[in-house]
Order: structure tokens, then sequence, then C-alpha cells
């Protein structure tokens, strides 16, 4: 689990393909590499992957074919910038939101524009998670925390990017078409099957739609 805080943008050293549809990334960091043992789970640009090899400030992940599929890691090349996080510890505080790393879909970034030192992006989502974005609510891109400003009537959404986050994250490079990992907030997708398993149990175990309703939900 992470948090969606940004640590450091690593870059891609080297990309291996071994076999059919698996990924070998050597990625080159600073802070992430300080602790960072093999097993341990890392956020890179929004994808959890697994640290199968460390040495030094390298470090290497696997990516297998159904995340190659999934995301956008399979697009990476020699000198791509990535955000980067470690796993949330149980002491640590929750800046962002919780985050999981797991990219429910790739959106395209429609339009970016910078205004008196603060950037504006606009992503089209795939057509499966619009229900999921709303305005003021959160959202992963590439691994970053972010608040949803307003959702358009088709689904595209925009969101304001500060200049710390700019300055701490591979969006600099975000340019008009640039594909990135998305993972609505989890809590929509929970409250989505709790409001689900209502309406297939009105008499039953689950919370009838009244109930929600009375409890504000």
């Amino acid at each position: 689990m992470f948090t969606g805080l940004v640590e450091e943008v690593g870059e891609i050293w080297r990309v291996e393909l071994r076999g059919k549809g698996l990924q070998r990334l050597w990625v080159t960091a600073e802070t992430v590499t300080e602790d960072l043992q093999i097993g341990d789970s890392i956020n890179i640009s929004g994808t959890c992957q697994t640290a199968v090899e460390v040495k030094g400030n390298c470090f290497v992940v696997e990516s297998v074919e159904e995340t190659l599929k999934r995301t956008t890691l399979g697009s990476l090349r020699t000198g791509s910038r990535v955000n980067l996080e470690r796993s949330l510890r149980a002491n640590d505080r929750l800046g962002g939101h919780l985050v999981l790393g797991h990219v429910d879909g790739v959106g395209k970034v429609r339009r970016v524009e910078s205004s008196d030192g603060q950037w504006e992006l606009e992503i089209e989502p795939p057509k499966p998670l619009k229900k999921y974005i709303t305005g003021k609510g959160s959202i992963a891109v590439d691994g970053a925390s972010l608040t949803v400003v307003e959702v358009a009537s088709n689904g595209v959404f925009t969101i304001a990017i500060i200049p710390h986050t700019l300055a701490h994250t591979n969006f600099s490079q975000l340019r008009s078409g640039a594909l990135v990992n998305l993972e609505v907030d989890v809590v929509a997708r929970y409250v989505e099957r709790l409001l689900m398993g209502a309406e297939e149990t009105p008499s039953g175990g689950g919370l009838s739609i009244e109930r929600l309703r009375e409890l504000g939900l």
C-alpha cells in the first residue's frame, strides 16, 4: 500500500525482454534505494512491483504480460523517467490517499496548460473508470495522489499541478497525447460494491438502499 506521495523520480537504465511477455527493468534512484531490500514492494509510476535485485543505487523489477497490457510499463525505454514511492509503513503519516498500486486503466493526456507557475492537465480516462471520478475526489496519476478539479460531461477530468509537485514528479515531461496510469479512489469501489450488494439482497443480510440513505451513504 502507498500514499501517492512521490519520493523521487528515477530513471530507466535498462530494459530487457525475456521470453514471452516478461520484462525486466533496471531503475536507478537515490532515495528509495537507501533501505530497499529484495522482495520489497515499490510503486513505479502507479504500478506496484517487487524488487528482485538491488545493487547500490539500482534495482530491478520484473513485469509479466498482464501488467504490460494494463499499464504503461511496457512502453518504457532507456532514459525514461518514472515516479517512485516505497510501500507505506505502519507508523508513516498518510499525507495523500490510500493507493494500492493496482492500475485501473490507462488514460490519455488531452491538454497541458501552464499559467502563473501552475500546470493544468486534462485527462481522458477509459470509459469504465468515468463513473468513479468526481470533482474534488482523489485519483492517482502515474502513482501521484492528486485532487480532481472538475469532470466534464464526457468524463474528461482536469487536475491542477502545483510547482512543488511538478518539481518532484515526472509530470514536467507530459505532453498532449501522453499515456498515464490511473488508479481511482478505492473507497469509491467499495461503496459501489456495498450498494450492489444492497440491491441484490433487499430483504437479506445486506444493507438496504433506504438504510444506506439513512446513514448518509
